[in-house]
């Protein structure tokens, strides 16, 4: 193979080489086109996540809300509880004593 052949053939593999690096970038381009239909259905996915997001915000806000309430609950049914039991414990020392 002497040099003009081996030019020849570089050359020509350099050129099937961009024409199917033409082909295969027309392909991609044409695959991964967002049409306008698309491009609502994205939209409409956007806002439905900013609603749910929002609504978990909503309900956290309401579950930390019951969880604050119903601690303070219990916190106050523990202080009614020793109450009693002191009571009671006073009241058996009464008995006992009687």
């Amino acid at each position: 193979m002497n040099s003009d052949e081996l030019i020849g053939v570089l050359a020509l593999a350099f050129f099937l080489s961009f024409i199917l690096g033409w082909v295969l970038r027309w392909g991609y381009s044409g695959f991964n086109k967002i049409n306008s239909s698309d491009m609502g259905e994205i939209d409409d996915l956007t806002n439905r996540l900013y609603e749910m997001e929002h609504s978990k915000d909503v309900i956290e806000t309401q579950l930390k809300e019951r969880e604050w309430e119903l601690t303070n609950k219990i916190s106050q049914l523990e202080a009614e509880l020793a109450a009693a039991m002191e009571g009671l414990g006073a009241a058996r020392r009464e008995a006992e004593k009687s």
